[in-house]
């Protein structure tokens, strides 16, 4: 499945190329996220707890930051198992100025399910990861408006 967004912050380049590749920032903002622990360069373990209507489960992951260009983008991968599925996620993050003091974050990648999750049928997945994604970068606009 396709994941693609685009998404503007009220926060020039530098600054979104901060907020991106904190830990705390990013374990506050991603949906469902219990917490991102060190695990090498750029690279952190994580415990998810997401789910599509009635299923519902909680993933044990990793998230791997990698081929950064700062402050220009990065390749984001994650993946996540727990008993009876998995999720799976590769994509490249962009940032480029846009007006006065703005960034625009676009997002381009694949992401897979298997399991339950993937028995709900493709709809309501590509659905439920454009819900995740908005509600991550809604999130992370509040955090450049505050100054974090």
């Amino acid at each position: 499945m396709k994941i693609e967004g685009s998404y503007e912050l009220n926060a020039d380049v530098d600054h979104t190329w901060a907020l991106l590749n904190d830990p705390g920032v990013l374990a506050g903002c991603i949906p469902g996220c219990k917490g991102l622990t060190p695990a090498g360069k750029n690279a952190y373990d994580a415990e998810l707890s997401v789910g599509i209507g009635m299923i519902r489960g909680t993933y044990s992951g990793h998230v791997v930051i990698a081929d950064q260009k700062p402050p220009k983008s990065y390749r984001l991968r994650v993946d996540g198992d727990r008993p009876g599925g998995f999720i799976k996620g590769d994509a490249v993050v962009t940032l480029e100025s846009s007006k006065a003091g703005r960034t625009t974050v676009t997002v381009a990648g694949e992401g897979e399910v298997g399991g339950m999750l993937a028995r709900v049928g493709q709809r309501l997945v590509s659905q439920a990861s454009r819900t995740l994604m908005q509600q991550f970068f809604d999130c992370l606009a509040k955090k450049a408006k505050a100054g974090n």
